[in-house]
């Protein structure tokens, strides 16, 4: 007759990368994990980004990208979800399978905001991304179901789920009802 043992997790380097991260003033800072419902929001979100950029063949939208800022200070941030169109990063454009972070800015980003998200680093990144170049942040709360649309860091559109979020200049044609994304 055998027995079940219980294993120790062992730590190797694969695992290691694994874990999601960020780099801020040269230091790996690791992130910490979306709630389900966050994740479930940005990856609907992305999928309808995709779909439409896709259909009119504007860029792309990609989830839990690393990217690298061009910023006086050395800045490797993750948004939850980003756009970059193809004015960005043409569509024939390779990319390097040996680079952790994408030499490029998004012309959106987007955090959903989860349980264990700090506000003054969320305002530091909001910071960062429009002085990096992005054009729009979108920020998803999704227990008060709504996003807040920034187009600077001072001016800003809340949506809440009886509106729809529009990708203005950034993405033409993009409408989506809120009510669609939070669902019931």
């Amino acid at each position: 007759m055998s027995t079940a043992s219980v294993l120790e997790p062992v730590e190797s380097p694969l695992r290691d990368s694994e874990s999601l991260f960020e780099i801020v003033d040269g230091l790996r800072v690791e992130k910490p994990p979306m709630s389900l419902f966050a994740c479930l929001l940005a990856n609907y979100l992305a999928h309808q980004l995709d779909l439409h950029a896709r259909q009119f063949n504007l860029g792309r939208a990609v989830v839990e990208i690393l990217f690298h800022l061009p910023l006086p200070v050395d800045r490797n941030r993750r948004p939850d979800l980003a756009f970059v169109s193809y004015d960005r990063w043409p569509k024939d454009r390779a990319v390097d399978p040996n680079v952790n972070a994408w030499d490029v800015v998004p012309n959106i980003a987007v955090e959903s905001i989860s349980p264990n998200d700090l506000i003054d680093e969320l305002t530091e990144k909001i910071d960062e991304y429009f002085r990096a170049g992005v054009q729009q942040v979108w920020v998803i709360h999704p227990k008060q179901k709504r996003i807040d649309v920034y187009e600077s860091p001072t001016a800003i559109n809340v949506l809440t789920e009886k509106g729809i979020l529009d990708g203005g200049k950034v993405l033409p044609q993009f409408r989506l009802p809120l009510k669609e994304l939070f669902g019931d």
